[in-house]
């Protein structure tokens, strides 16, 4: 038995040495970190002969610079910033996450039902003046005959905040992230404007993954199989998390949910979305989108090169096909 259990032992420890190495970038309350810890406690790495190190950060931006200064391989990113980047020369792959959105999030008693009955209220916006959902909100208004900028009264903050806020009765509406819009919701507030809707109502045909992993597409050439086995460790972590309501009985206090209620809205709004459909139907949306936001944004969200961009996509066709990367 004694030798038994040695000779298990070398084995194992020839299979850890094996195992290929990626280096990840996480937010310790983000969606990416629940799935790393459903792939961890499920031995999914192990099956797979990875090891997933990670380096948790403060913030999205923190993350950009890590993986621009080598760091990290890998992040989760939006495929606007990986546009941008690779219009000056960068060579950053993405490869779609979740098309999970947030909402606009009025009170249970609101009379806000649509972007036209944003005019004069007080509206809340997650991030900053160039949030993705924001322009594309404001896109959507401009069509339906409303310049949200100028005839709504527009305040910018952290989510956290603006859910304290929007509890307290201080703004009228609140576009924010779709966990924070989960919260809301499960404190009785309701999704009046759905960006999923924004998005169909601007032309595109399905839900689209605007936040995905972005990666150095020179190192993912040279690292290919390790790259393809984490993008197939985080699919079946996600299969788990949309499949499991005791997985998510399991995370609740990680995620501070404290009742039942939040955790279905949770579990809904993140099955939600879990990628369905082909990713060739996603980048033909994402095109589409990219253009929007490019005319809203302008040089200061896309650079200075967007037709490079379209172009860049078009003669990297094949390595789009190996690796999944959107491309604007």
């Amino acid at each position: 038995m004694l030798r038994f259990g040695l000779i298990a032992v070398i084995v194992l420890g020839a299979a850890v040495a094996k195992a290929d190495r990626i280096r990840v970038a996480v937010q310790k309350t983000g969606t990416l970190a629940w799935e790393l810890d459903v792939i961890k406690r499920h031995g999914i790495e192990r099956k797979l002969d990875l090891i997933i190190d990670t380096l948790e950060l403060a913030s999205t931006e923190a993350g950009k610079v890590a993986l621009k200064g080598g760091s990290v391989d890998l992040i989760l990113s939006d495929w606007l910033w990986v546009a941008r980047e690779r219009s000056l020369g960068d060579t950053l792959v993405f490869y779609p996450a979740s098309t999970a959105l947030g909402a606009v999030m009025t009170p249970a008693q609101s009379s806000i039902r649509s972007v036209l009955d944003l005019k004069d209220k007080k509206l809340a916006i997650a991030g900053g003046p160039l949030d993705k959902s924001w322009l594309l909100l404001q896109a959507f208004a401009l069509r339906a005959g409303i310049d949200l900028r100028k005839q709504a009264v527009i305040v910018y903050g952290a989510p956290p905040l603006l859910s304290q806020k929007a509890l307290q009765g201080e703004t009228d509406a609140t576009l924010t992230y779709w966990n924070f819009c989960a919260e809301l919701e499960n404190r009785g507030f309701s999704r009046a404007i759905a960006m999923e809707n924004v998005i169909r109502g601007l032309g595109a045909k399905g839900p689209v993954a605007i936040v995905g992993y972005a990666f150095d597409g020179n190192w993912a050439s040279r690292n290919t199989s390790t790259v393809e086995r984490f993008l197939a460790a985080v699919h079946q972590a996600k299969e788990v998390l949309a499949g499991s309501e005791t997985e998510w009985q399991r995370l609740a206090p990680k995620l501070r949910l404290s009742d039942a209620s939040a955790v279905a809205i949770h579990r809904q709004r993140y099955s939600e979305g879990v990628l369905r459909r082909p990713l060739t139907e996603e980048e033909a949306d994402a095109r589409a989108l990219y253009l929007v936001l490019a005319d809203i944004g302008g040089t200061q969200l896309v650079g200075a090169a967007r037709a490079q961009q379209t172009s860049d996509c078009d003669r990297d066709g094949a390595r789009g096909r190996t690796l999944a990367r959107h491309c604007a």
